[in-house]
């Protein structure tokens, strides 16, 4: 066995590659970018070493750095976790000749399925069934699009390289069909540096079903059951569970044993995920999508069904050992279901978020886990990917998982970047969701119902008044002489009025009057009631007419960020947004809705436009955002250039409006 093993990659994944590897006594070296210093895996390892500038094409994409300082640590392996340089070929060769190893298969399996073109040529050669369409190599765009027609509308555009989603467009009709080539191209150009398009069947009512395989070096290859993936934003997956609720027996073995074929097909060694997409009415019919060679997000599930360490079996194989069991020793136990944590605003189209880590608190209880990278100071930029962590719960049966991981998302509090906790809790919570009956459409069909954001309780409002009142008393009641006093009688202090405003919502008025340990509390319309507040640490302790409720509370400027009861807030003071917002509604002004880059500017000073008209496009995590005209006239300020980076809500572009006619 290694006795040092370089962990090429950040976040939640390195964080969890290295618990592995603290727990066989393997020595950890973690890799970093500047904008990852100090994070949590390079904390948790036993040495970190700096790859270069943020850019992931100058660190954690750079084989050269890596290699170099797996090599100056005396790494004997590398493990490459998921995403970056994980099924990257040329990573895998450079690891063999610096004589150290990749632990992940074979080069000749990673080109094999790298490659989705030749992946599906591979497998259904071995018997495995393929979607159709087409695949051939080298279509330029006038072939895509003929293969789209060809194909029958609708069809999903892929890139034959990479994964999670990246790049993939579904196109209904042939309207636009030009732009969602260009833009696939792009994305995939992008993310994995090859624009290779392929064409496919688009299977509208589908359930995203993949299948864990483990090889060995000494032949052997057994599967570990399937996990349920149908749950999706943008072709990402947002909730994995295990077992699916979908499959019988029969259907598990037969998945099972196709997936077994797919990876005997290309000699494959480690662990790896065979992917099949399924119709939801006919699940005997699935389809082979792609292989991935490598570790998935969603390990965990599988972990959690079977009992078994996904990563320190991948150790061990790369090693030499041979699997310590064979397929009929495989027992699934109960169920298991992920949800994914991103730093995103699903209420404006999960767009992804920034920010400093104010406070954090994870869930702990009986069969959660969670697997994350986050510590009070924690950076969140736009250079990575927005997941920050997965939580993780078991039972007995997949309602008690599914309870339970309810219970863990609202214990959930990260204070200080904006989550998704909230969406994640509204969709296990759909009727269908909580039944199983799951496919890879269903959020986009629930729309709204997920992500408007909700409204805030009013005893946050309250709990964020009250603790502006503690921050500001040394000791003396608090009295506004420049506010109206409302109910104010001689010999008693005035109430302080202030307006909160929660992202997306009204700003709400609250007043309160007295000491922190002894005052009284109006929100909006309501009835004043007695109140008390104190804290400790960056606990928050609130008692409202005789009931008493703890917050997490961390304030940024004008922010209080407050998390409790399974909610978790944001409330600014109103009067420091209007000035940002005045003028914007109703006009021809357009903002930044993310943090991130400027990759394309598709208007200049001067052009008429109509509502609607694109006039940029901006990029942060991965992901593009296209800023349209949001009325019609003239552009007369477009300040920004492709490369520019920009700030959320920062200023890009001005459509001054169309005088009406006959003006």
């Amino acid at each position: 066995m290694f006795d040092t093993v370089l962990v090429a990659n950040r976040g939640e994944i390195a964080v969890r590659v290295v618990r592995t590897l603290r727990a066989m006594g393997i020595r950890s070296v973690a890799v970093y970018s500047d904008a990852d210093a100090g994070a949590l895996h390079t904390r948790v390892a036993d040495v970190a070493v700096r790859l270069g500038p943020a850019p992931a094409a100058e660190s954690y994409l750079s084989i050269e750095r890596v290699v170099e300082a797996a090599v100056r640590t005396g790494a004997q392996a590398v493990h490459p976790g998921y995403g970056f340089l994980s099924e990257n070929v040329d990573f895998a060769r450079a690891c063999e000749a610096a004589g150290i190893v990749f632990i992940g298969p074979p080069v000749a399996a990673i080109e094999a399925m790298a490659d989705k073109i030749r992946a599906k040529q591979t497998v259904s050669a071995a018997g495995v069934p393929v979607v159709p369409g087409r695949t051939e190599p080298g279509m330029d765009d006038a072939a895509v699009a003929a293969a789209a027609v060809e194909a029958g509308f609708p069809v999903l555009l892929k890139p034959s390289a990479g994964g999670g989603g990246k790049g993939m467009r579904v196109v209904r009709d042939a309207t636009g069909l030009p732009e969602q080539i260009a833009a696939a191209r792009r994305e995939a150009r992008g993310s994995f540096g090859d624009d290779t398009l392929l064409v496919e069947r688009y299977i509208g009512a589908a359930r995203h079903i993949e299948v864990q395989v483990l090889g060995d070096a000494h032949g052997a290859v057994v599967h570990l059951g399937e996990r349920e993936c149908s749950l999706q934003r943008r072709h990402q997956k947002v909730i994995e569970e295990a077992p699916s609720p979908l499959l019988s027996s029969a259907q598990r073995a037969a998945m099972g044993t196709a997936a077994v074929e797919a990876a005997r097909a290309v000699g494959y060694t480690g662990a790896g995920t065979v992917e099949f997409i399924v119709d939801a009415e006919r699940p005997d019919d699935f389809f082979f999508l792609e292989m991935n060679t490598r570790l998935q997000v969603e390990h965990p599930v599988t972990e959690a069904v079977t009992g078994l360490d996904l990563v320190e079996l991948q150790l061990r194989v790369a090693a030499g050992e041979p699997l310590p069991f064979g397929q009929d020793d495989v027992r699934l136990d109960g169920h298991a279901i992920e949800a994914r944590v991103y730093a995103e605003d699903p209420a404006r189209g999960f767009l992804p978020q920034s920010g400093t880590v104010l406070g954090l608190r994870e869930p702990t209880g009986p069969g959660v886990r969670v697997d994350g990278s986050l510590a009070a100071g924690s950076v969140v930029g736009t250079d990575y990917d927005p997941m920050l962590a997965k939580v993780v719960t078991w039972g007995p049966d997949r309602e008690t998982a599914r309870t339970r991981l309810l219970a863990a998302l609202g214990g959930a509090q990260v204070l200080g970047v904006p989550t998704n906790t909230a969406f994640l809790r509204a969709l296990l919570a759909d009727p269908d969701v909580a039944a199983g009956r799951l496919d890879t459409g269903l959020i986009e069909r629930r729309g709204a119902s997920l992500t408007a954001a909700g409204e805030v309780p009013v005893d946050a409002h309250a709990a964020a008044a009250l603790a502006l009142l503690l921050e500001a008393e040394p000791g003396a009641a608090v009295v506004d002489p420049w506010d109206v006093p409302d109910g104010w009688r001689l010999g008693e202090p005035a109430w302080t009025l202030r307006r909160l405003q929660a992202a997306g919502g009204e700003p709400v008025e609250v007043r309160v009057r007295g000491r922190a340990a002894d005052a009284e509390v109006r929100v909006g319309d309501g009835d004043a009631v007695r109140a008390s507040a104190s804290r400790a640490g960056d606990e928050l302790t609130v008692t409202l007419d005789g009931t008493t409720a703890r917050w997490l509370l961390a304030h940024d400027g004008g922010t209080v960020w407050l998390a409790g009861g399974g909610h978790t807030v944001a409330l600014r003071e109103h009067e420091r947004l209007h000035a940002a917002s005045e003028g914007a509604a109703g006009s021809g002004v357009v903002t930044a809705p993310m943090p991130g880059t400027v990759t394309v500017v598709r208007a200049a000073v001067g052009d008429r436009v109509e509502a609607g008209t694109p006039l940029l496009v901006v990029e942060a995590m991965k992901m593009e955002h296209v800023l349209t005209a949001p009325v019609a006239g003239t552009v007369t300020e477009l300040p920004v250039t492709a490369g520019r980076p920009v700030r959320l809500d920062e200023r890009v572009a001005v459509v001054t409006p169309s005088a009406p006619e006959g003006e």
